[in-house]
């Protein structure tokens, strides 16, 4: 591992850590670190530190709605909003956090396919027929995929991954960390690269 790397907490309910997804491989690669990809629940930590989606602000939820496609234009990245939104991502996540146990070289397929099925070409998710179908589409068998969603440690280092994150400050999604220094927001990449700079 090199000695540079920038940890991702993140959960795919937030649309912009999907945005933070589509830009930090390439903010990695240039700087030559690794990204330490960090699963987490951000309903745990929204429960943790009192925090709540910006879409439970009503104000903030339609500003959300402008700023969104503006930072996608700006990152030439596909992005819809989700009309099922809010998707509970607890079985996602359990996905991701198992995959990354489990086989960890099919982690970006994984998320790939997901962030891209909740913002890109956005589907329910949250309907169990439709994330099989989905996760078949990209290569994953829907049948042992659930069976890992269930295993008792996958699901304890969830729970161990979001509780860190609280611990070390983390109140929203998308979170980096750099070292011990935190940037919240995809709007902060720019920092993150310094800081990997």
């Amino acid at each position: 591992m090199s000695h540079k790397a920038v940890e991702f907490f993140f959960d795919v309910g937030s649309p912009t850590a999907y945005l933070a997804f589509t830009q930090l491989p390439s903010i990695a690669k240039e700087a030559k670190a690794n990204i330490v990809w960090r699963p987490m629940l951000l309903g745990g930590v929204f429960k943790a530190t009192g925090n709540q989606s910006p879409g439970s602000v009503q104000a903030k939820g339609q500003w959300m709605g402008t700023d969104l496609p503006r930072w996608a234009q700006r990152y030439l990245a596909p992005y819809q909003p989700n009309p099922f939104f809010p998707i509970n991502t607890l079985t996602l996540m359990r996905g991701a956090t198992g995959i990354q146990m489990r086989q960890p070289e099919r982690l970006n397929d994984y998320l790939r396919a997901v962030f891209k099925a909740m913002w890109a070409q956005p589907v329910n998710m949250g309907d169990p027929e439709v994330m099989a179908t989905v996760l078949t589409a990209a290569g994953f068998d829907a049948t042992e995929f659930m069976a890992l969603v269930s295993d008792p440690e996958v699901k304890a280092q969830l729970v161990a991954t979001t509780e860190e994150a609280v611990r070390r400050g983390v109140f929203g999604a998308p979170s980096f960390f750099v070292g011990d220094e935190m940037f919240f927001g995809q709007d902060r990449l720019d920092f993150v690269r310094e800081a990997l700079g």
